[in-house]
């Protein structure tokens, strides 16, 4: 995994920013008064192009803006005379034509002055010169004649130019001329031969300079080289062409490029080496050119100075020689000179450290005038190096030039010393926000301009404290640096800049994010050519910052190809071909950060077949085969698979041969005669076989005779008077040659017989008729073919064939172990009766009869086979008490024997089987009766039968068990004393004198007291019902006690129902399931409510469950189901519908409830007023018929119940004009439907007013009342006034 991280704002680079901050000249701002300063001119030496017009810069600044004039060659020059010169505006910049004009008449060295009221800045001094291409000199040559193997040197010699020129050959066709260790171009552009050859003959060397200011090529006369062969130089050891002699000088400036040179001649061409005796070579900054024949070190450091050596070697000896290198340094600055800036009567230091090689002379001048020849001052002392400045006052600023030289160049510093009062000012714009990835350096901008220098200190959210401690670090320019910045320093950050006139602030913020980090990298993948490649690539970032998800593949865009799909996070490439190979990138980019993780690519595939199938080694019996493989697909070949085509015997089918190890391309292959061979290689690796080569040439070879026989030879006869002689026969491959057929030969063994044979062909086999009866005989077959017999064949043992046996064994005898066991005895059959191979000894054997029975009955027989020579064996699963016949046959492979003569046996008793049947009658609440039928199988004599009962309770408990024993003539029992509406549970077996048989199982219910049973109103949907007795249901088993199994058929039978008096209702059932989540469901009949269930006993058997709390005078629908852990049905019962009788009239008298007392008592006094008011307005309003009403007015409580339904009678009250019915007070409604009244209700009603009456406007009371049959309502007069308080009463009573 190649996993790469890069910050964005990484630690490094954040470190160069800001010591690029702290290293910079004391910025002024440009409000402020300040001497000038130069900001842009032209480099020292300037060459210019004479077609173009010069521009020579000077650019500075200042407060005010400063003038600017310019001296040429130390004197002035006054722009303004010449017409051709041009200053800019508001610069010092010269702009010179020259059209019509030569460049070279301004040629000269110039410099610019800037000046202000506070100084004077001077320019480096400009050399100006005017390039130069001058024409080659006309020369005549003549052509060069020299031997071959001697050295030539072809001289270019161009003219000087300015800059110089750049040299290179070329023929006449513009082509480079070729070069080498032989042939090769020196430094001063001579062309060098270490030796010639005839080759190098030619006409057209030509040497090319090139000027880089006029971009203009000179081309110098041809050289022609004719090479003689007549008098040819002879090998010699190598010599020095150039430098010439042992040793050379060689000066190199400090900083420039140092270039050494050795070019060597010699026969054999020699090679050239280099080392520096006194020290390594720089290896960073070293390198070598021209064939190693020159050694260049950039940037000279004064260490590279010492003896270097360089040797020039071949087969004859060798050369060396020695350069000294110099070197030596123009000035270069240790410390320039920095701008001062002072408050009054401050002190300040200026510094100009220089070095050099000579040491550099350092002259001061100040506002561009000599030190010594400026106006003395006391306040200013130099030193060498040094200015110091004391006690400065306002108006002694001033611009100081430092000019260091030597003879290989000069430096010039300006720096002014500017003498400000001012009050402190930050420069940093307010309330930047920086941000910054956690765990890396943080840098807070406090860039601060005052005079004197304003302190900075910071502080941090609300906190007072100064931040001058780790992890904090305040930098001399007001930079706050936090080291390793974590979360906790995120927030506001306050700097303040403060000095004696005054104190400015400013706020910046700092947030602290979380990096970005990729947790599920992408992993190398191997995939299969047309398969899909998946790569993941997970990220975790800042979820502030928004990021970018880019993949790369081998660190360039994907491919379009819509096969590359990106998601948000992984990369899947679909149906991979090998241009999909390589390195992809997952790049995660945020605004700060970014985080990449890479993985490799590698498709596999099947390899390319094998090709140049090749036959080497010849030979009768074997061949070399070669071949080359094809391409791995990344997959290295794991073997290589050779396949032959026999084109004689098989053409088409190609059969494997031998494999040989990946990597391997060669194998010896070993042939059989008579075949026509050609081969073929596949290749296999990890994915597969590759496809097969092309085939090898045919390859034939010669017949012979049989190297193998027949395999797999038998002997065995298939009739009792013959011998069938089989074989496998030979393949084509096998045979060697034409007109194959096989030797068959046999004897009998064990007989002094001479060997019989018979040749065939085509077959494999041979009958051999007339044989004794399984005797054995020895056979062999032998391979033969027009070229000879195969080798002497083993000889193989065989039998005849078989007969029948001849005779029975005798003796049988039978040794009765048990009722179901017994063992039988014989003497073997003689093995010349048995006239075969035996096989074993069949007994067949069946029960005649029961003991008990008189009369034969005879079952199936039954047959058991005894392998080997065996003369016993048992006969298990026999019946006790019973009569057996036996008799046993010998068995070969033709057949069976004769059976010996039958065998009589007979079985002890034994335990009887179980009874035939336990039924259970005549069910009542204290008794019930068994009947019970004897056993199928007495299996003996019967002594007698035992019973034993308990009681279950609902809960499953067992009961204490009751035994009973009855005599073997008895088939029934009275049980008396049992428990009403108890479940039983009964066991009962037979017994022999051997013991008691197995037992069977029955439960029964005994019947609950008549005096708490009412005959049931019982409407059973149609369904599935099963026959049962008609008191108890009873479940009849042949399992052992506890042990139940899910019968086939409905799980309940026998479902009844039972009212229990008025509220209750008894529910018995047979259950057969294994589960045990059995409910009781009811729901009252055509209602719309959620069945209500019970959980009961999910036993099996006969079952009851009480429901209770049942409403009288209504019908309910019953049903019994059966569900899983999931609550999902599993069976259910047909429904029942119970209807329970109506409850006698038991009513609560409201009247006589304390609720209602009390609140009667409450409002007794408001009823009296009401009432004496209303028969007060009666008395003014007349009479009305009211004892109508009251003689309409039926007690309740002597109504006539109505006949069809036996409910009470209805009691409502009838609509008034004005107002809606409201009940009575006192009124329920039973779950009939019927209403009623209690006996003792006190209402008006009582006294013969209405109980929806009212009040008329004469004051009397109009009430009307409908008992069992309606009467006409009296309307009295409409009333004007509010409605009755007595209505109002009785609304809200």
């Amino acid at each position: 995994m190649d996993r790469k991280r890069k910050w964005v704002l990484s630690s490094g680079a954040l470190l160069v920013l800001f010591l690029g901050r702290m290293t910079t000249a004391l910025e002024v701002p440009l409000d402020l008064p300040q001497p000038p300063t130069i900001t842009h001119q032209s480099p020292k030496d300037f060459i210019i192009d004479p077609r173009e017009n010069i521009l020579i810069y000077c650019e500075a600044k200042g407060k005010p803006h400063p003038s600017f004039s310019w001296t040429r060659n130390g004197t002035h020059f006054d722009v303004e005379k010449d017409s051709k010169v041009l200053m800019k505006p508001s610069s010092g910049t010269l702009v010179i034509d020259i059209s019509g004009e030569k460049a070279e008449a301004y040629e000269g060295i110039y410099q610019c002055t800037a000046r202000n009221e506070h100084g004077t800045a001077v320019s480096n001094n400009i050399f100006i010169r005017q390039s130069r291409s001058p024409l080659w000199s006309k020369e005549r040559k003549e052509a060069i004649m020299v031997q071959v193997g001697v050295s030539l040197v072809l001289q270019c010699r161009p003219p000087a130019g300015l800059p110089p020129p750049i040299i290179f050959w070329m023929d006449n066709n513009f082509q480079r001329l070729p070069q080498n260790t032989r042939v090769s171009q020196a430094l001063n552009g001579d062309l060098y031969f270490s030796n010639v050859l005839l080759d190098d003959t030619r006409n057209d060397y030509i040497c090319y300079a090139r000027f880089p200011h006029t971009q203009t090529i000179q081309q110098k006369q041809p050289i022609t080289v004719k090479v003689l062969d007549n008098s040819p130089s002879g090998e010699r050891r190598p010599s020095f062409m150039a430098p010439l002699g042992q040793s050379s000088t060689q000066m190199a400036l400090r900083g420039g490029v140092l270039e050494l040179e050795c070019i060597a001649e010699g026969l054999p061409t020699p090679e050239v080496s280099w080392y520096k005796e006194s020290g390594d070579l720089p290896s960073s900054r070293m390198s070598f050119h021209n064939f190693q024949k020159t050694l260049k070190i950039a940037d000279v450091m004064e260490a590279d100075a010492g003896d270097y050596r360089c040797t020039a070697k071949n087969s004859l000896g060798s050369a060396h020689h020695t350069i000294k290198v110099n070197v030596k340094a123009a000035p270069f600055w240790i410390s320039a000179p920095r701008n001062l800036i002072l408050a009054p009567e401050e002190t300040g230091i200026l510094t100009c450290r220089v070095s050099g090689d000579p040491k550099p002379q350092i002259a001061w001048s100040v506002n561009g005038v000599p030190i010594k020849d400026s106006p003395k001052d006391t306040s200013r002392k130099v030193e060498d190096d040094t200015v110091i400045l004391s006690d400065v006052q306002t108006g002694s600023s001033a611009v100081y030039q430092c000019n260091a030289s030597n003879e290989f160049g000069y430096l010039l510093a300006n720096a002014f010393v500017n003498v400000l009062a001012e009050a402190p000012r930050v420069l940093t714009p307010p309330n930047n926000v920086y941000q910054v990835i956690t765990n890396n350096p943080a840098f807070l901008d406090c860039a601060s301009f005052g005079s004197p220098i304003p302190a900075i200190t910071w502080f941090k959210d609300s906190q007072t404290s100064i931040l001058n401690r780790d992890p904090y670090v305040i930098h001399n320019n007001g930079t706050l640096e936090i080291n390793v910045a974590q979360s906790l320093n995120s927030g506001k950050y306050t700097c303040i800049a403060s000095n004696n006139l005054g104190t400015r602030e400013n706020h910046v913020y700092l947030e602290v994010k979380e990096p970005t980090r990729i947790l599920a990298q992408p992993e190398y993948m191997v995939v299969q050519r047309n398969r899909k490649a998946v790569f993941e690539c997970k990220v975790k970032h800042d979820p502030t910052l928004i990021p970018t998800m880019n993949w790369l593949k081998d660190n360039g865009e994907l491919p379009d190809d819509e096969r590359f799909l990106v998601d948000t996070d992984s990369l899947t490439i679909n149906e991979v071909t090998e241009e999909d190979e390589g390195t992809y990138t997952c790049v995660m980019n945020t605004t700060l950060d970014q985080d990449s993780a890479s993985a490799m690519l590698t498709v596999v595939e099947e390899p390319d077949p094998p090709t140049d199938l090749e036959l080497t080694d010849q030979r009768e019996r074997s061949v070399q085969l070669t071949w080359i493989p094809g391409d791995e697909h990344n997959s290295p070949t794991q073997k290589f698979l050779v396949q032959y085509e026999d084109l004689l015997h098989q053409a088409g089918v190609w059969h494997n041969l031998t494999e040989e190890e990946g990597t391997k391309t060669t194998a010896h292959l070993d042939l059989s005669p008579y075949a026509y061979y050609s081969f073929r290689v596949l290749a296999v690796n990890h994915v597969g076989y590759s496809q097969p080569s092309r085939p090898s040439r045919q390859y034939r070879t010669n017949p012979a005779a049989p190297d193998v026989n027949p395999t797999d030879v038998h002997g065995v006869g298939t009739e009792h008077n013959n011998l069938v002689i089989s074989w496998k026969e030979l393949t084509g491959l096998q045979s060697n040659g034409p007109g194959l057929q096989y030797k068959v030969n046999w004897r009998q063994k064990d007989v002094e017989e001479d060997w019989l044979s018979e040749t065939v062909a085509n077959t494999s086999k041979y009958v051999v008729s007339g044989t004794p009866t399984f005797v054995p005989y020895e056979v062999k077959v032998q391979a033969v073919n027009d070229y000879g017999n195969g080798p002497a064949p083993e000889a193989v043992v065989g039998y005849s064939g078989e007969d029948v046996p001849m005779s029975a064994p005798e003796s049988v005898q039978v040794l009765v172990q048990n009722g179901t066991l017994a063992e039988v005895h014989w003497e073997p059959v003689l093995t010349s009766m048995v006239r075969g191979r035996l096989q074993g000894y069949k007994v067949s054997y069946w029960r005649e009869r029961s003991l008990h029975q008189a009369e034969a009955q005879q079952e199936e027989q039954q047959v058991l086979l005894f392998s080997g020579n065996r003369t016993d064996g048992r006969l298990p699963g026999l019946k006790p008490y019973s009569l057996y016949t036996l008799n046993i046959r010998v068995v070969n492979g033709k057949g069976e024997g004769p059976p010996s003569p039958n065998h009589n046996f007979e079985t002890p008793e034994g335990v009887p089987g179980p009874p035939s049947f336990l039924r259970i009658k005549n069910t009542d609440m204290d008794s019930l009766t068994l009947e019970w039928g004897p056993p199928q199988d007495n299996n003996g004599r019967l002594t007698g039968y035992t019973l034993k009962y308990q009681p279950v309770n609902s809960s499953n408990e067992l009961g204490p068990v009751e035994e009973m024993m009855f005599p073997a003539n008895e088939t029934t029992v009275i049980l008396a004393d049992l428990k009403y509406s108890t479940r039983y549970k009964f066991y009962f077996n037979a017994k022999t004198i051997k013991g008691s048989g197995p037992t069977i199982t029955e439960e029964a219910v005994t019947i609950m007291d008549e005096a708490f049973i009412q005959q049931p109103i019982v409407d059973v949907f149609k369904g599935y019902t099963e026959p049962h007795l008609p008191i108890s249901p009873i479940t009849q088993s042949l399992r052992p006690p506890f042990h139940k199994v899910r019968p086939i058929g409905p799980a309940f039978t026998n479902v009844n129902s039972s009212v229990v008096g008025e509220e209750g209702a008894v529910i018995s059932w047979e259950y057969f399931g294994p589960d045990k989540n059995v409910y009781v469901e009811y729901i009252v009949e055509n209602s719309k409510e959620d069945w209500t269930k019970e959980c009961v006993n999910g036993s099996s058997g006969s079952q009851t469950h009480l429901i209770k709390g049942l409403k009288p005078g209504t019908s309910y629908r019953v049903r019994l189901v059966v569900k899983d852990h999931s609550e999902a049905t599993i069976h259910s019962t047909e429904e029942l519908v119970i209807t329970l009788p109506a409850m006698k009239s038991d009513q609560v008298d409201l009247a006589t409830q304390g609720w209602f007392i009390g609140l009667m008592c409450a409002i007794a006094l408001l009823i009296l007023v009401l009432l004496i008011i209303c028969f007060i307005k009666r008395n003014k309003g007349g009479k009305y018929p009211v004892k109508e009403k009251e003689d309409a007015h039926q007690d309740p409580e002597i109504q006539p119940m109505k006949d069809d339904d036996g409910t009470f009678g209805e009691y409502r009250s009838l609509e008034s004009d004005t107002e809606d019915h409201k009940p009575l007070k006192g009124s329920r409604t039973p779950s009939n439907g019927t209403v009623k009244r209690d006996d003792s209700d006190d209402s008006l009603v009582d006294y013969g007013e209405g109980g929806d009456g009212q009040f008329n406007e004469d004051g009397s009371f109009i009430g009307q009342y409908s008992g069992k049959k309606e009467k006409d309502t009296h309307e009295g007069n409409e009333s004007s006034e509010a409605p009755s308080p007595v209505n109002a009463m009785n609304s809200f009573v």
